[in-house]
């Protein structure tokens, strides 16, 4: 046993002498005297200091707590009872604390109810001490620091605690089983936020004073027990949350018996089946979640009776039947949101009822109707999307009376004018979206006084408007969107008086005259798109003030004369078009121009440049042309007929001569060109290597790299203890050979090993270090993100392994290999993968995809490809290699382009232009690539000896002819035709070449719901 004394550094001397001091007058009998405090009230200060010499005190929030006070009362963050001066309250929220936890020093707070360590910075595992503190703590809050592990045993042996927070954190493995065995005087358990994973245990039924459950956002699975004798027994329930898990099923009927519940949060998991129909029998709900699931059928009736309800969310299931008409009677209700799922008919006049509604977001169904006169009684609304429905009829007027914040109407069937909308509405309105309709009229001058709105987006309706010159009065527009409107007349000069504007779209119109020379005023203008238009004159030279301007877009005009030379000097200018105009003369020498290709300067009158057939034309008055003998003229000497002969030979030698120095000169020029550019890579390339090296050589003196290296070789197991493996952790890179190696991809080598003693196939991806975080506790962070994503049909990531110059990724293993290897790898034996399989594989990875974009923050993959979708033992894809880009530095995020250039075939056109954000849709390319090539059974990109077939012309010439099955994988015997065809038309759409116009990975995985054939709908209902 260590002796107390090494407990005490020689600063806590005192402390310790205190400590010896307090347990000598203990033992001593010396006379009670009435005019000595009881000696028992230094207890509290005692464990107060011992516990305060552990920890890490960074803003010295705890100055004030010092052994030469008489009690520990006035200490700041310590509360004790006023009728004995013990302490039985510490709230230590929020002070950036971090070290140890010395749990000696509170076991000494004998009257400690309440134990509050939330929002700071410890770290470690829990220890099981804390477990063991006085019996008559009531409540511990460890929420949001960074402890990791699992949850100890000991904690099942908390009879007294009523409150028991550990939500925010990084713990991982199962809940113990006997986690709520005893649990009697249990009200109040949270462990969301953290990497908990399995079912919720059984013992949780015996919590029969449990008011709040809070379990989400981690990775625990399996169908909870929902039953009379599970959680549906817990009668005293307040507050259910599950939400963001894995959890699969049925949710039974039975919530009635849950009499006391007000929340109810089950979203974000997988859960199927109609809705539990007696919901409406829980009268004090307030709030009510089950959005992000797969439920289906109609909206039980019995939510009629909530008349408490404040908000419903049940957005993205596969909800169907008409828009309940009972819904007015639902007289509380502030926020109501059903969008993506397949409901029908029409809004009800009840909707009018919902004085208190706040938001209604109906986006993505297939509502139609008008939208009913009765909204404007709704005087509460301020957020309204009905984006994506079949609504027809005009705006109602009454509806732009109201002080609404965000309006979406975009893809319906309006028609009519805009509302001119209300004094109200001028100072609310944030966001107003009416594209995609069949709105006619005017834009209305009131517009301008919209002083509050950000982004405004009326295109592809039949305006046939002149832009009005008010709209330069906007003084907070950022986003100015009006395509395709029929929109006539010039631009205004004003358009950016109040230069807020950062994108401004105005293509396909019949917008006429000069592009003004206002335009250079809006100087936070990013996204300028003029196409399609009738503007005339030449370019401003203004356009060279726009410093953040990346994209430009003025093919399709009737521009002339020369481009501006300075706009050269746009360094952030990634992308130009200015086909199909009349401009003639040089590009500008800087920025991107020298780079442009073809398609995007043809179609002008004499653009000078090598990728363009036709006249070099100069905009410049012709030179003056000099007679060199001239001077001769004047002479009058006789000129005989050889003397005509030798001008008119000197006259040639001297065109030769011009020729020649012209020529030179334009060689001098190139081979100077190639040298500079030559020498400016080598340069950059220096300047990069001495940045490389300086940073390194700065980083490695530095304090976080010592502490880094001080953890090289460290194992992280996110579901299992580290120490089981310790051996196989020192002879990691041993282990992956030549010989175990089972693939290759972007980011490192994968390798098939054992993992301990158990044997235990695993996956390791042994990750090339270069351009990958080099410091340990940052790649943790990512890499623990990453794993906290759990889903059926991606790749669980288990752990890493992490030294300065080796970084593991440890991952399940999937028996079957890649569905890359069972397409273009069979060997003669293997049988092809049949139909249904094939399906499934869709459907699945589709799900996974959908999961990982709806992670907050969500996970881009960046790389979809066959290669990167595994199959487990029964065919079930598995999504790998995941969001592997966050590993990357934050420099190297913003070009994740060039990592994925070897995925020929599968990359997204905009990944090709660094300019362009990076987002979910650069997946739904590469998830729509992949369909084709299960269909076809063809690579994406196919190699002849005269020519190159891409897979996604292919397709879409054969369906354009009529010839669809001409596509199918000849290997296949046996499919669906009516699954065939339109899976190969749903490949298409989310290849397009325009990302807007690919669906959402959630809108895929309803549109494959849709083309499942019913007998298999059938087979899945059993």
């Amino acid at each position: 046993m260590v002796s107390p004394l090494l407990c005490f550094s020689s600063s806590s001397l005192p402390v310790f002498l205190l400590f010896l001091f307090t347990i000598f007058v203990a033992s001593v009998p010396f006379p009670v005297s009435s005019t000595l405090p009881p000696l028992q009230l230094n207890d509290d200060l005692l464990g107060l200091v011992v516990f305060k010499s552990g920890l890490e005190d960074p803003t010295s929030s705890l100055a004030s707590w010092t052994e030469d006070d008489d009690s520990a009362c006035s200490w700041k963050s310590v509360q004790c009872d006023p009728r004995n001066g013990r302490v039985t309250r510490l709230s230590l929220d929020g002070l950036g604390l971090s070290g140890k936890i010395n749990v000696r020093g509170l076991q000494k707070l004998t009257h400690l109810r309440d134990l509050s360590l939330s929002r700071n910075n410890f770290s470690g595992t829990i220890t099981p001490d804390l477990a063991r503190l006085p019996g008559l703590l009531r409540r511990l809050d460890l929420s949001y620091n960074a402890f990791s592990g699992t949850i100890p045993d000991d904690f099942t042996n908390l009879t007294s605690i009523r409150v028991l927070h550990f939500s925010g954190n990084s713990l991982s493995g199962p809940i113990p089983e006997q986690f709520f065995s005893g649990c009697v005087s249990l009200q109040s358990v949270s462990l969301g936020g953290n990497l908990l994973e399995g079912p919720i245990p059984r013992t949780l039924r015996e919590c029969s004073s449990l008011a709040a459950l809070n379990l989400s956002d981690n990775r625990l699975s399996g169908n909870p027990d929902f039953s009379s004798n599970g959680i549906w027994s817990l009668g005293k329930l307040r507050v259910l949350d599950l939400s963001q898990n894995g959890f699969t099923g049925p949710v039974p009927p039975g919530i009635a018996l849950l009499h006391n519940l007000k929340e109810l949060h089950l979203g974000k998991n997988q859960f199927e089946g109609p809705l539990p129909g007696d919901i409406g029998l829980c009268p004090h709900l307030l709030r009510v979640d089950l959005s992000h699931n797969t439920f289906g059928g109609a909206i039980p009736t019995s939510f009629q009776t909530l008349h408490s309800l404040s908000s419903l969310s049940l957005s993205n299931n596969r909800l169907t039947g008409d828009f309940p008409p009972w819904i007015g009677s639902m007289s509380n209700l502030q926020f109501l949101d059903l969008s993506n799922n397949q409901i029908t008919g029409g809004l009800p006049d009840s909707l009018g009822n919902l004085r208190l509604l706040n938001s209604l977001i109906l986006s993505g169904n297939g509502i139609t109707g008008e939208v009913p006169e009765a909204v404007k009684y709704c005087t509460g609304l301020s957020e309204i999307k009905l984006k994506g429905n079949n609504f027809t009829g005009s705006i109602p007027a009454g509806l732009f009376d109201l002080g609404l914040r965000e309006v979406d109407l975009s893809s319906n069937m309006f028609t009519g004018p805009i509302p001119p909308g209300s004094s109200q509405l001028f100072e609310s309105l944030t966001f107003l979206d009416l594209s995609e309709n069949g709105l006619t009229g005017t834009i209305p001058p009131e517009m301008g006084l919209y002083f509050s709105l950000r982004y405004l987006n009326i295109s592809w309706n039949n305006l046939h408007s002149r832009l009005p010159p008010e709209l330069g009065l906007f003084r907070n527009l950022s986003a100015l969107d009006l395509r395709n409107s029929g929109l006539y007349g010039p631009i205004p000069e004003d358009l950016c008086e109040y230069n807020r504007l950062s994108v401004l779209q105005l293509d396909g119109n019949s917008l006429s005259g000069p592009i003004p020379e206002g335009i250079g005023n809006c100087s936070l203008l990013s996204l300028l798109t003029l196409s399609h238009n009738n503007l005339s004159d030449s370019i401003p030279e203004a356009i060279s003030l726009l410093k953040n301007l990346k994209i430009l877009k003025l093919e399709f005009n009737h521009l002339s004369g020369e481009i501006p030379r300075e706009l050269g000097g746009l360094n952030e200018l990634l992308a130009v078009n200015v086909s199909h105009n009349r401009l003639v003369g040089q590009l500008p020498e800087g920025g991107i121009f020298p780079s442009l290709d073809k398609t995007a300067l043809e179609g002008n009158l004499g653009l000078c440049s090598p990728l363009l057939v036709g006249p070099c034309k100069m905009n410049v008055p012709k030179p003056l042309v000099l007679d060199p003998n001239a001077h001769n003229r004047g002479r009058n000497h006789p000129r005989d007929i050889n003397g005509a002969s030798d001008s008119r030979k000197a006259r040639h030698r001297m065109f030769l001569s011009v020729s020649a120095i012209i020529a030179i000169s334009a060689a001098s020029i190139i081979l100077l060109g190639v040298l500079i550019v030559s020498l400016l890579n080598m340069s950059a390339r220096k300047r990069l290597a001495f940045i490389e090296t300086a940073l390194e050589s700065m980083c490695s003196s530095s304090p976080r790299s010592a502490a880094a290296k001080a953890l090289a070789g460290r194992l992280v197991l996110f579901t299992t203890s580290e120490s089981k493996y310790e051996d196989w952790a020192h002879q990691a890179e041993s282990l992956l050979t030549k010989a175990s190696e089972i693939g290759r991809g972007v980011f490192g080598t994968v390798y098939k090993a054992s993992l301990g003693d158990q044997g235990k196939t695993m996956a390791i991806k042994k990750l090339i270090t270069s351009n990958i975080i080099q410091y340990q506790d940052d790649f943790d962070r990512e890499v623990r993100i990453l794993g906290k994503a759990i889903h059926p049909n991606v790749m669980t990531l288990q752990g890493y392994y992490w030294t300065p110059q080796l970084q593991l990724l440890i991952s399940d293993f999937a028996p079957n290999g890649s569905l890359h290897s069972k397409l273009h790898e069979r060997g003669p034996s293997s049988p092809p993968l049949p139909w249904p399989t094939r399906f499934n594989i869709v459907m699945g990875t589709a799900k996974g995809l959908a999961y990982l974009h709806q992670c907050r923050p969500p996970i881009v993959h960046y790389s979809i490809k066959p290669s990167n979708i595994l199959l487990d033992e029964n065919f079930n894809p598995k999504v790998s290699d995941y969001g592997l880009a966050r590993l990357l530095p934050s420099l190297d995020r913003h070009i994740p382009k060039t990592r994925f250039q070897t995925a020929v075939g599968y990359v997204a056109p905009e990944l090709a232009c660094q300019s362009l954000r990076i987002n979910e849709k650069c997946d739904v390319y590469g998830f729509g690539v992949m369909i084709l090539e299960l269909v076809t059974g063809r690579r994406p990109v196919q190699y002849g000896e005269d020519d190159v077939v891409v897979l996604t012309d292919h397709v879409r010439v054969l369906l354009e002819q009529g010839n669809a099955l001409d596509c199918i994988d000849p290997s296949l015997t046996d499919y669906q035709e009516d699954e065939v065809v339109p899976l190969l038309k749903l490949g298409l759409v989310c290849t397009s070449q325009i990302p807007s116009s690919r669906p959402s990975m959630t809108e895929v995985v309803q549109i494959l719901q849709v083309i499942r054939t019913p007998l298999q709908h059938t087979m899945e209902a059993y």
